[in-house]
């Protein structure tokens, strides 16, 4: 078994004359939390999009678990235990959290029809063990007082932590996060820190995450990579990359330094 659970080789997605992504290799190892940051404009989301299958690569690879996964469109990566968040949380807001969660299993028998007229137990007993799992994980991620609260009611952080739930009812082996942390307050972000921490640790997820919050990036991440202009600046630490001038300049310009967030 490769230690590399992602291989990124020589990808490039163009849009008309324009590289959003340039010829991008990079590497996401087994049980790690890897950290990828850079400016906006950089080509982070692009590449999120181009390895979850959202959007087709112009040339280039991408390699899961030891399968040739490129172009392969989302809804089959799901299956093989690739998902992903956004940065604007996708929540059903007219569904309960509880619902949420049990939602997001597939090929359950209720989803036929003459299996639901004809094998109702079936059904019954398939749906109890889902909700018993979707329980489990409203526990884990301490959103218990929520499970029958709309969706649609709860804060950017609560949708957040109800996303990264969803990676949970199904076994995921990587999960890439997209700005998880945005427009989550404080405490908020402490929770999903020590969630993902947990998952990582306790589970063995094996997590990627774009992020903008170099507190967050350094509690969590290592390594962590740099990206600027559509490809790959800088892999290490989180005190090599605040300490690099390639990377202090791609962000700030000549003479700053990279500094914490507040």
């Amino acid at each position: 078994m490769s230690e590399n659970i992602l291989e990124i080789n020589n990808l490039s997605k163009y849009f008309g004359g324009l590289a959003a992504v340039s010829d991008c290799s990079l590497n996401v190892k087994r049980g790690t939390i890897t950290g990828i940051i850079g400016p906006n404009g950089s080509g982070k989301t692009t590449l999120f999009n181009l390895i979850a299958g959202n959007l087709k690569s112009t040339s280039g690879a991408v390699t899961f678990d030891e399968e040739n996964i490129t172009d392969v469109p989302s809804y089959e990566l799901f299956s093989k235990g690739l998902l992903r968040t956004f940065q604007i949380a996708h929540e059903f807001s007219n569904l309960s959290v509880l619902e949420n969660l049990m939602m997001v299993p597939g090929n359950q028998s209720g989803e036929k029809l003459m299996t639901a007229l004809l094998k109702p137990k079936l059904v019954s007993e398939e749906e109890a063990i889902v909700k018993e799992k979707a329980k489990e994980v409203v526990d884990f991620l301490n959103l218990s007082h929520l499970s029958n609260e709309l969706a649609g009611n709860l804060s950017g952080g609560q949708k957040k932590l109800l996303e990264l739930g969803r990676t949970m009812m199904v076994d995921a082996k990587l999960v890439l996060l997209d700005e998880v942390g945005a427009g989550v307050n404080r405490t908020l972000l402490k929770d999903l820190g020590t969630a993902i921490e947990k998952l990582n640790k306790e589970k063995g997820y094996t997590f990627c995450m774009i992020e903008h919050d170099m507190d967050f990036i350094g509690r969590l991440c290592d390594p962590v990579i740099v990206m600027a202009e559509g490809s790959v600046l800088f892999e290490g630490s989180v005190d090599e990359v605040k300490k690099d001038e390639k990377v202090i300049e791609s962000y700030l310009g000549r003479g700053s330094k990279l500094k914490d967030s507040n």
